[in-house]
């Protein structure tokens, strides 16, 4: 396994980064952390014209079957640039569910709408602090939905939602069209997530996975959907540890950069391996997608990548002194998109929780 790039995903890079860093505007996004219910439309649309959408969708299904190392690559660029919406890894999330489930007829329906990016996706697992909960409130029978999913990233918008249920005492992933159920708008720390309660009452749905297949896909797609994750705050600690070491070359404290004093340029150098090593297990991760090794390794992802994230957010904001707390300079973007990332697809507990499972044979 290489941990290099190649020249096409190089590319892919690059002009990702490119494209965002043209098309996003600070004051825009800045906006959308206090209204309710909106999202940044330029960058849905910049996603879907740059067919982000289709990349990781099988070709069949009007996809460009690319992989999990050409997605992160694009989320890395979103979190640099702390994109206004989450749609591309719940989109991607569903899609991967759709393509391993036993529903070829649910999955012709909605992949190429998914890929085109006609179609939202969203994944609503979690309940309360548990992200895959053992017995799960919300239940499966005779094609029809109850019960109810708080605050579901991306839920205010979304066409489609993978539900983890449960159906006869049993785990079990249905793909729901929430055109049937009740939307219920979250306030949040960063409202451009489009937190919201999703509601089922009778909502018609389709079975894709039941009993230990369902977990065992539900944690495929958990992995896939952190892995991307880990990516966007990787994406966006970098940018923090530039935007933190350009600060320090330049302000000036007792006649000199305040970059020259040993607490700030420590700082610095932490936040440089904090990015470096998330970085690392980030493609790691991406790598080994698909194998036997994938859950541990996006868990070793996803913790790193955690840790940097919120470790460069706060670094920042503090190397920048007084001025850091201020709206006009935009910090206040990725401190709440770093929190928020912190429990989407599962907290640091779930994770760390995990690796012990998986090096021990538990998960197994």
């Amino acid at each position: 396994m290489s941990i290099l790039y190649d020249e096409g995903q190089q590319a892919i890079a690059t002009e990702s980064r490119r494209v965002l860093d043209a098309r996003m505007d600070k004051a825009r996004l800045l906006g959308l952390l206090e209204q309710v219910g909106q999202f940044d439309q330029p960058f849905w649309d910049t996603a879907v014209e740059q067919g982000w959408t289709a990349l990781a969708v099988p070709e069949e299904h009007g996809g460009l079957g690319l992989g999990l190392i050409e997605l992160g690559l694009v989320a890395q660029a979103c979190g640099a640039a702390t994109s206004g919406a989450p749609f591309l890894t719940g989109g991607y999330g569903v899609a991967q569910a759709l393509a391993q489930g036993s529903d070829a007829a649910l999955a012709a329906e909605w992949l190429p709408r998914l890929a085109s990016g006609e179609a939202i996706g969203c994944a609503a697992f979690a309940e309360g602090n548990a992200i895959l909960p053992r017995g799960p409130a919300v239940t499966f029978a005779d094609g029809k939905l109850n019960g109810a999913k708080p605050a579901v990233a991306g839920g205010i918008k979304a066409d489609l939602a993978l539900v983890w249920a449960q159906t006869a005492g049993e785990p079990a992933l249905v793909v729901a069209d929430l055109s049937g159920a009740t939307r219920t708008s979250v306030a949040s720390y960063d409202n451009s997530r489009l937190y919201a309660d999703l509601h089922f009452a009778g909502t018609p749905a389709s079975l894709i996975a039941v009993g230990p297949a369902a977990r065992t896909l539900a944690l495929d797609v958990l992995a896939r959907m952190a892995v991307m994750t880990a990516h966007e705050q990787v994406g966006a600690a970098e940018a923090l540890l530039y935007i933190a070491r350009d600060y320090a070359v330049t302000r000036k404290a007792f006649g000199q950069p305040i970059g020259a004093f040993q607490s700030i340029k420590h700082r610095i150098a932490e936040m440089y391996g904090l990015v470096e090593i998330a970085r690392a297990n980030c493609i790691h991760a991406a790598a080994c997608e698909g194998s036997a090794e994938f859950l541990l390794a996006a868990a070793d992802a996803r913790i790193s990548a955690t840790e940097a994230y919120d470790t460069n957010a706060r670094d920042c904001m503090q190397i920048h002194g007084g001025i850091g707390v201020t709206w006009e300079l935009g910090l206040h973007l990725h401190m709440r998109r770093a929190r928020s990332l912190a429990v989407e697809c599962g907290s640091l507990t779930f994770w760390e929780d995990l690796t012990v499972d998986c090096l021990t044979g538990a998960a197994a």
